[in-house]
Order: structure tokens, then sequence, then C-alpha cells
């Protein structure tokens, strides 16, 4: 069997040049291609153009700085939008990006991008401070607008955006790939909406990473650039229980960070977990950076769904038990214990969130859960408890 490190370095060779690391291919990396949801996914997120649906709008790309923008516009060229422009200030993330995407135009400018009246969508992976200014631009200008997450980093920022979103009433969509593009988790949606569990009442999500220190750049390690572990990794955990509790109030009970093995860098946090309890159900999240090197990936990121009537547990980047690929999901409810291969779902939301721009709908997310996913982990980022251990 030939293993997951090994075929995700051939596949990089083949889509990014010699400029990307394997090693790089985690959260808070330098732009590159993303195997956010396997390599299965970027290959159906790059079919031909002649695979792809009639275009049905038109966007453009503002700031690449993180791998995460390939995922962003293979779900959008997915769903029908047609690639138009990019503009980025970092000439080596530029020309790895319009390798990848030729049919991309340089932009001299944001400003060209922002005063396109051809470009309906603008997306952006641009570093995490930058993103919810870029955002309120983006929508003043009368566009939609897909931020990598986490879209916002302040509870200041949070809301000025609900401020000018509500003015504006155009699309703020944050990106939280580890549901959108992992197609165990969106089977697991479906699987919850037909009752298959009976009533969820907790989530326990789980998101290791690896560190790669040496292939970050200088805001990973900037507090004040990222916005916290909470705020960073752990806003996809908080949409996942959002979503599979159907809360839609929910309060922070507990949270905890610390910096427990990289005093070195004295901005960075490490590790982080929270207690979350919604009108719907309870949650809880652990992140941290702590992945060691003998995984084949960058993080066994987990979610387990308990229901009245069975669980679901999901291994979105690798099952450790050593079946092959990403997107693993385990159903137990009153019949049996049983392995769903997911590898045929389909990813709807590029596909919902372009029919959100052309109808004016919120089929992909809806604007309120975007917000409130985001201003948990912020809260939480707030008032959580700094942790130490003796070593």
């Amino acid at each position: 069997m030939i293993s997951r490190r090994s075929s995700r370095r051939r596949f990089l060779q083949g889509v990014g040049g010699s400029f990307v690391a394997w090693s790089a291919l985690s959260e808070g990396a330098l732009a590159q291609p993303s195997n956010a949801g396997g390599v299965r996914d970027l290959a159906r997120a790059d079919a031909s153009p002649s695979q792809r649906p009639s275009p049905r709008i038109r966007f453009g790309v503002v700031g690449i700085n993180h791998s995460h923008i390939y995922g962003q516009v293979g779900a959008v060229l997915r769903g029908g939008g047609e690639l138009v422009s990019v503009y980025a200030t970092e000439p080596d993330l530029l020309s790895a990006f319009t390798q990848r995407f030729p049919q991309a135009k340089v932009a001299r400018s944001e400003s060209e991008i922002l005063e396109d009246g051809e470009i309906q969508l603008v997306l952006s992976s641009i570093i995490p401070d930058e993103r919810a200014p870029l955002g309120i631009r983006v929508m003043r200008h009368g566009k939609d607008y897909m931020a990598d997450k986490p879209g916002i980093t302040t509870l200041e920022q949070l809301a000025e955006v609900r401020r000018v979103q509500t003015e504006t009433r155009r699309i703020y969509s944050i990106m939280y790939s580890e549901r959108f593009e992992n197609q165990a988790t969106v089977k697991a949606g479906e699987l919850v909406k037909a009752g298959t569990i009976g009533r969820v009442v907790q989530t326990i999500g789980l998101g290791p990473h690896r560190m790669n220190a040496s292939t970050r750049p200088a805001w990973f390690f900037e507090r004040a650039r990222y916005g916290g572990i909470l705020c960073d990794i752990a806003s996809h955990q908080a949409d996942q229980f959002l979503y599979f509790t159907g809360s839609k109030s929910a309060e922070v009970v507990a949270a905890q960070i610390g910096n427990l093995n990289n005093r070195h860098y004295p901005g960075f946090e490490d590790f982080g977990d929270v207690v979350l309890r919604g009108d719907r159900g309870a949650g809880y999240i652990r992140v941290d950076w702590f992945t060691p090197d003998g995984l084949s990936t960058w993080g066994d990121g987990r979610l387990t769904i308990l229901g009245t009537g069975g669980f679901i547990e999901i291994r979105k980047n690798v099952d450790i038990a050593g079946r092959d690929g990403a997107s693993h999901l385990f159903l137990v409810d009153q019949e049996q214990t049983r392995y769903i291969d997911c590898r045929d779902v389909e990813l709807p939301y590029g596909r919902q969130l372009v029919s959100d721009v052309v109808n004016r709908t919120e089929t992909a997310m809806p604007q309120e859960h975007c917000f409130l996913a985001t201003e948990l982990m912020l809260r939480a980022q707030q008032q959580a408890r700094r942790i130490d251990f003796e070593a």
C-alpha cells in the first residue's frame, strides 16, 4: 500500500512545482496547494474545464497567505464559478498560484478587483487579522466575500463586520473546510438529518496539528495576527458543534489555553480546549500543535457526534487502524456497528455558495451561524484561563 505521505508528496510536486514542501501543508502555513479534504478531493476540484459546470458567477482572489486558498478556489470552481483575477503582494506566492490557475489575470492592485463590475465574489486567505477589514471593503463594493478561517480575529472586528453585512446585505462566508471539504463530515450531516442516531446531545471535536516551525512565516507566531489558538483552529470545531447540535444560541462554559512546549515563541499558543453549552446540545473542543512526525498526515482530526440513539465518529485525515486515505466515518446505532465509505460523497458548499450569490439565499451557511461560530471562539479566547504545567 502506498503511504499517504509519499502519495501527497508526489501529488504536490505535480501541481505546485519545486517550491512546495509537503511539511508545510497544515494550519498557518505559507500558501501552497492544500489537502484538507484529501488528494481525491483536490483532484476533483482541479477537474479540467470541460468537466466543470458552465460558469454562473465570476470571482476574484485577494490575498493568498495560506494554502487554504487552493481549496477555496477549487470549491467555487466546482460550484460553477469562473476565476477571473488575483492580487497578492508576495511574488513567490503569486507565481505558485498562477502556475496552478493560469486563467487568473494578475491584477495591479486590490482596487482593480474590487472595482471590477463583473466580479461578484471575492475569496481571500490573507493574513488572519487582515481578513475582516478586507471583507468590509469587499462588501462595501457590492460584492460577496469568502474568507479562510479565522475570518475575524477580534470582537471589535466582528461587530463592524456584522454592521456592514446588515447594511449591505452581502454574503460574508467563512470557509470552515473541516466540515465543508471533508466528505465524511458531509455524510455525517446527512445521517444526522435523517435521524440515524436520534437527537444529537453532544459533539467532541479534536483538532491536532503539526507545527513545522521552520516553514512558518513570522505572523504565525504573533498572537495579534492569528488571533490565538481558539480563534484560529477551534473555529472549525465551533462551526461543527452548532451545525450538528442545531444550536442557535450558545455560551462558553470554560476555556483554557497554554504555550506548553514552545516558550521560545512567546506569542504562540500550542494547546487549548473549550466546553460549550448550546440551546440544543453540549460541546467539547480540544486543539493543539503536537502532532508527531511519525503520523502520516498533519493531524489526526476527529469528530464524535453523540445522539440519543447512537453515535458517529469521523476520522478526518487518517485512519490509524490502516485504511488508506481520508474521510473515514464509523456509525454505531441500535442495530449494528459499521464503517461507511464516503469517497463518492459530493462536497456541496461551493455549489451552494454560488447559488446563494446568484439567488441571494443562505443555503451554504446561514449568515448568523457563520458569525456565531466565530463569536464563540473569540469569547473563548478572551476569557480563557492560561495554564502551565511543571516540567
